[in-house]
């Protein structure tokens, strides 16, 4: 039996998440079938490429040495395929895209009809995931492109980032409660912030804006911003909305409040891997969502009165 790409891209990916979960995630398959490959793969190799431990899996020292050939032997398929691909101006099979779950459900329903009229011959594999995950995907080289709302930390590939535009963030609170606009971040009860669970970038960026402690919002946290809006519109506290959101989430059940200058969001940016031979593409998807802009923005909800 031969080794398999495949098999040495699921070895990858579960090299750079440190757990089988979370690496048929990002291949997009059943955890039992990464496994069965895995298993494979390490009765072809005669040897274990993996400690399992109780919480997750390390690389065994030959592990080590089999992923890093692994790595290369991934990057040069995909020159290969890229280069095969790339004499037609576009890949040849879908482009793997991945997006946070706080912008996913606010900008899919229009970025997706707006690239198929963009760019007709295209097709798009869609996942979503957090940022770390995302970073990983695209470190394995299981995603093609991810859009993130942070800057990716040191140590990983080297990326390309393309800003999309800033996303202004507000205070939602329930219909009945007043307040003047706008209202100034210092003014807001701490306390009463609900925030989303730990891993989203959004609740890091939410608690610095706030200037809350690390560890607030640990006695509730949701796993969507759809979920807290329902515990703001029953009265049970506050929390910040990303614009993008708007659309969606403001029903007349929470009342937008506007925040005073200066003001706190987040960028939204596309990132791949530096030197890739889509880039071209990618920078073209990237304007086609600068393009919708007007769309998501300002007054797609409006406030109750």
């Amino acid at each position: 039996m031969k080794l398999s790409l495949k098999q040495m891209r699921y070895a990858v990916a579960v090299a750079r998440t440190g757990h089988f979960g979370r690496a048929a995630e990002l291949c997009a398959v059943s955890q039992p079938a990464l496994s069965q490959q895995i298993l494979a793969l390490e009765a072809i190799c005669g040897a274990a490429l993996f400690d399992r431990l109780q919480r997750g899996v390390s690389l065994t020292p030959f592990g080590r040495e089999f992923v890093d050939l692994a790595q290369r032997a991934i990057d040069s398929a995909d020159a290969v395929e890229a280069l095969a691909s790339g004499q037609r101006g576009r890949p040849v099979r879908p482009l793997r895209f991945g997006l946070i779950p706080t912008v996913a459900p606010y900008l899919l329903p229009d970025i997706f009809p707006a690239l198929r009229r963009a760019m007709p011959d295209l097709g798009f594999a869609v996942s979503e995931s957090r940022t770390d995950a995302l970073l990983e995907g695209l470190a394995a080289g299981s995603i093609d492109l991810a859009l993130i709302a942070s800057s990716p930390p040191g140590g990983g590939p080297r990326l390309t980032l393309e800003p999309l535009f800033h996303d202004r963030f507000v205070l939602a609170t329930s219909a009945g409660e007043r307040s003047t606009d706008p209202v100034r971040l210092a003014d807001i009860d701490g306390g009463r912030m609900l925030l989303l669970d730990e891993g989203h970038c959004f609740r890091d960026q939410a608690i610095a804006a706030c200037g809350l402690d690390a560890a607030a919002g640990r006695t509730f946290a949701a796993t969507s911003l759809s979920t807290i809006v329902e515990f703001v519109a029953n009265g049970l506290g506050v929390t910040l909305l990303p614009e993008i959101a708007l659309r969606k989430e403001a029903t007349g059940r929470i009342r937008v409040h506007q925040l005073a200058a200066p003001g706190v969001g987040r960028d939204l940016k596309l990132c791949w891997r530096e030197g890739s031979p889509y880039a071209p593409v990618f920078r073209a998807i990237a304007q086609t969502i600068r393009d919708l802009r007007p769309a998501v923005g300002p007054g797609a909800a409006s406030t109750p009165a």
